[in-house]
């Protein structure tokens, strides 16, 4: 049922008790349940007789009236220990009707007010299905047993009476006219009319009494929580309307309610507040993570166009035909020589795959996006662009505290859905950031840069962000003297954004001092910040013509440098990219003359996680592969090293134990060759004699 879908959302929101309370018999009985009743009543009473509920009145001042009625019950028979079986069977069940009734109240007392409105009537449902099980109770009650005083027999044949009476469902009128009216502002939505404004402030601030922006903010955060509840189908409405509700609502409180009393305080010494809102309206993040299996290897992005090579890989067909002619020959993640590069064949069953969940998570970046998902959007997205219009203004020419609040609102705007990405790009968003990149606030200078970063993650936006004249510049500013770490650390993951795109990465790696920023902040930064600057690193070196610029600017002992980090997944991240890094023999041949370089993997091997283990070896074999005899001689004489390879072969992943099992083979090549090579020997070359595939897993942010 839709109620028992109402309360499963409370108790995931709220009270982890109902569990037990649902699942649990009662365990009372005579005197001390009694009483309990009569705890249970008066607390009640006490909660929620004041209360001015904004919709169910009627129900809720009707259920607490009957509560009132029952407590004089219960406190007249308190002391009464001679309940027959019967009494004490009623009485169990009345303990679950006022648990019941507690927590509806509580509902309908602290939910939000659209969202109280959107259920009106399953909530109407929900006070009648209690109405009838006290009518049944009373019922069976053995009044005559409990030897009741005339006044208080009156009171509950009374209470008996108008329970039985009250027999048909009441649904408030001017509540249903009230909902009706908000669906009618979806409806104009989604035929791409927008709502006089005069009509939604009567609707918002006359009727619904949302006066203030924090007042507009909680409603909002209430109805998106649902959307992460909503693992129920009984539940109406559907997560596309509740989108829609959102934004309508997200509207009107930039349209009617402004930008300059937001609830916040908006200083620097306030940022860490403002972080862990952000955190909780961009938990989309955590559950829209995409599948790896759907990311190419060399763009990573979803693929839209999958396409399988002759080693049986896939990749999207962009990513792998911009490969070929670039010159390369060999599979990019196996190292392996293709017989032909020319023979690709569309993986039909990953693209459907593909599209099937875009649709089922409405992720607007489907392979195959079908029109009923355009159709079931179009009331959200056309009341978001009609919010960016006024978010780009206030970014324009408000105040301070209003660009704050639109830079923002822009960043999470852009952060979930691609095409409102795309929408925001679309409508002049980028200039009026790129100048508030240089701004002396850090709050304001840290939203406008994030905005930045989830505009880039859109492939529309970063030709505009190229374009934009100076604005690469000034992201390369940001990440090298931003104001917060956070901001440094939100610029570096802008480059390696717009690194994705071939074209981009010269231009990137050329912009003075870049390099050596994100070295520094690969060093200096938080975790993520970390992070983001290796993959920066990682995806200016995939460009040829950077490679000897990255050494040059301390790029390349940046990475090694990170293998030492105290964070896990930072040392994790250095592996991977140092493995792509040893692919290339210039590369192989620098991490070779690093110190700490060998040392560094070696000890992942040891105490990283299964995954990091399976990176250290990987890239371990690939400067055994491309590094010369000097490296592997370097490699050989490490301690300990053929008895953690030994055991990756036993106990590693799949992955691992093929790379530890090349790299114990290699090893032992290059040991009879440096044997030779000192007994006078000199034909040939340690490289010459190996030829291993390669793995070069990326993973994706």
């Amino acid at each position: 049922m839709a109620t028992e879908a109402i309360f499963a959302s409370l108790r995931r929101r709220s009270s982890p008790s109902l569990d037990a309370f649902l699942t649990t018999t009662v365990n009372l009985s005579g005197v001390p349940l009694i009483q309990t009743l009569a705890s249970i009543s008066a607390e009640i009473i006490s909660c929620f007789r004041g209360v001015r509920f904004c919709f169910q009145r009627r129900n809720s001042r009707s259920l607490i009236r009957k509560i009132e009625v029952l407590l004089v019950l219960f406190e007249y028979i308190s002391d009464d220990s001679g309940l027959d079986s019967t009494a004490v069977l009623c009485f169990k069940e009345l303990f679950l009707f006022l648990h019941r009734s507690k927590f509806l109240l509580h509902y309908c007392a602290q939910s939000s007010k659209l969202w109280l409105l959107l259920q009106n009537q399953s909530l109407s449902d929900f006070f009648h299905v209690l109405n009838r099980d006290i009518c049944t109770l009373l019922d069976v009650l053995p009044v005559n047993s409990l030897n009741l005083s005339d006044d208080i027999r009156e009171q509950i044949e009374l209470l008996h009476q108008q329970s039985s009476k009250s027999t048909t469902l009441f649904v408030d009128h001017n509540d249903e006219l009230l909902r009706d009216k908000f669906y009618s502002f979806l409806d104009g939505f989604e035929k791409g009319q927008i709502p006089n404004s005069e009509e939604l402030r009567s609707f918002f601030v006359e009727k619904l009494e949302i006066r203030d922006p924090k007042s507009c903010s909680y409603e909002i955060e209430f109805l998106e929580e649902q959307i992460v509840n909503h693992d129920c189908d009984d539940l109406e409405p559907t997560s596309s309307l509740i989108n829609g509700f959102v934004a309508i609502t997200r509207y009107c409180m930039f349209l009617l309610l402004g930008f300059e009393d937001d609830g916040m305080e908006w200083s620097i010494e306030n940022s860490k507040k403002q972080r862990k809102c952000l955190i909780a309206e961009e938990i989309v993040d955590t559950f829209m993570t995409l599948p790896k299996d759907f990311v190419c290897s060399i763009s990573l992005s979803l693929m839209k166009d999958p396409v399988i090579v002759s080693t049986g890989q896939t990749y999207d067909r962009s990513s792998i035909v911009r490969w070929f002619e670039e010159g390369h020959s060999t599979c990019p993640k196996t190292g392996q020589k293709l017989v032909d590069s020319s023979c690709i064949v569309p993986n039909l069953a990953l693209r459907n795959l593909i599209t099937r969940w875009c649709a089922a998570m409405e992720f607007e970046d489907s392979p195959n996006e079908s029109p009923a998902s355009v159709l079931q959007s179009r009331a959200s997205l056309e009341a978001t662009k009609a919010t960016v219009l006024i978010l780009i203004q206030n970014l324009a020419g408000g105040s301070e505290l209003a660009q704050i609040v639109a830079a923002r609102e822009i960043r999470l705007l852009a952060k979930t859905v691609r095409k409102r990405g795309v929408l925001i790009g679309e409508a002049g968003a980028i200039p009026h950031l790129h100048r508030l990149l240089k701004s002396k606030n850090a709050v304001l200078q840290e939203h406008s840069v994030t905005a930045m970063h989830n505009l880039s993650v859109c492939e529309e936006n970063r030709s505009l962000i190229m374009e934009e004249n100076d604005c690469l510049e000034s992201i390369v500013s940001v990440l090298a003297s931003g104001l917060t770490l956070e901001a440094r650390g939100n610029a570096a993951a802008t480059l390696y954004s717009l690194s994705t795109v071939h074209e981009y990465k010269k231009r990137i790696a050329n912009v003075d001092g870049c390099i050596k920023s994100l070295a520094s902040l690969s060093r200096n930064g938080k975790p993520r910040g970390k992070k983001d600057a290796l993959n920066a690193l990682y995806g200016i070196w995939s460009h040829p013509d950077n490679c000897s610029q990255v050494i040059n600017s301390g790029g390349v002992s940046a990475i090694v440098g990170a293998l030492a980090d105290e964070d896990e997944a930072v040392t994790e991240r250095a592996a991977v990219v140092l493995g792509v890094v040893a692919n290339h023999s210039l590369g192989a041949e620098t991490i070779g003359k690093e110190e700490s370089a060998v040392a560094g993997l070696i000890e992942l091997m040891r105490c990283g996680t299964p995954r990091g283990k399976e990176n250290a070896v990987a890239t371990l074999l690939h400067l055994c592969i491309n590094g010369g005899t000097v490296v592997v001689e370097k490699v050989v004489r490490a301690p300990a090293l053929s008895d953690l390879t030994q055991k990756l072969v036993l106990t590693g992943t799949n992955r691992a134990k093929r790379k530890a099992s090349s790299f114990l083979a290699l090893v032992r090549k290059g040991c009879e060759n440096t044997a030779m090579m000192r007994s006078g020997n000199r034909e040939g070359s340690f490289r010459t004699h190996v030829s291993l595939p390669i793995s070069i897993p990326v993973s994706v942010l």
